[in-house]
């Protein structure tokens, strides 16, 4: 009895031992060894991918703009809806630029325009667009806020930019329906947090390069468009969007324009 008792015990030893082997086996190839970097890798793979177009989303299903890029508006579907968003929008024409100062829609970049998204989050509204649309982001020693260089895919050339703070005009932030144009079609009678809110929404504003903003100035669809004419419809529908979330009509010229961009 004692005999066949070391035996049962080395029957279940060996039995135990088996079984764990088995599992330890199944779990390498659950796992495929997780965490090993390939050879040549480096351990580089958790780093983003370059700045590009892939990244970018349509306006369509970006309504707060609190996503990043604008991805072309290409399949007929799409166009329709883009269409139904621009026919919401009024029209009326264009007042006198008189009066108008870009003090009246706050300091450039505030934090502190209450009622936008990333609004009071320790981070100027320059600093947190670059944030959001760049790629490959790095910030000023010692800061999670202060953006030193980025690579960025500009929907508005439709090209990629290597930026470095050292040539900081080289990307500028454009306001997707200028703020002189909003003074002219009735955000001269706004309240200041409201004249506020629009110079810093996420949704009226997208990093392009300085030359693409330099040559848009104030003007509305009619007068100037992205010079890629793949994100013409998209540059539509969000500037319908900024005027339809604040009230803020178009001219007619301006109106026909967009729509023309999301033709079928």
């Amino acid at each position: 009895m004692h005999t066949e008792g070391h035996t049962d015990r080395g029957r279940a030893a060996r039995r135990s031992a088996a079984g764990a082997a088995v599992l330890l086996a199944a779990g390498l190839l659950l796992t495929g060894c997780k965490g090993i970097d390939p050879p040549g890798d480096g351990g580089s793979s958790a780093s983003a991918p370059a700045s590009g177009p892939g990244r970018a989303v349509s306006p369509l299903r970006n309504p707060d703009g609190t996503k990043p890029g604008l991805a072309a508006i290409t399949s007929a579907a799409e166009k329709a809806q883009a269409r139904a968003v621009i026919e919401k929008v009024t029209t009326k024409g264009r007042g006198p630029r008189t009066g108008y100062d870009r003090d009246a829609f706050g300091y450039a970049w505030m934090d502190s325009a209450d009622g936008v998204p990333l609004a009071r989050n320790g981070c100027d509204t320059r600093n947190d667009l670059l944030k959001l649309h760049g790629r490959n982001v790095e910030f000023r020693t010692g800061s999670d806020c202060v953006v030193v260089s980025m690579d960025l895919h500009d929907p508005y050339t439709g090209k990629d930019i290597a930026w470095k703070k050292a040539k900081a005009t080289e990307v500028q932030i454009d306001h997707v329906v200028p703020l002189s144009y909003a003074w002219q079609m009735g955000a001269a009678r706004w309240s200041e947090g409201k004249r506020q809110r629009l110079a810093n929404d996420v949704l009226n504003l997208v990093p392009v390069s300085g030359s693409a903003n330099s040559a848009k100035r104030d003007s509305g669809p009619a007068s100037w468009l992205p010079p890629s004419k793949a994100v013409r419809c998209s540059y539509a529908v969000r500037f319908a969007q900024v005027a339809a979330k604040y009230e803020l009509p178009v001219t007619s010229a301006d109106k026909t324009m967009m729509l023309q961009q999301c033709g079928a």
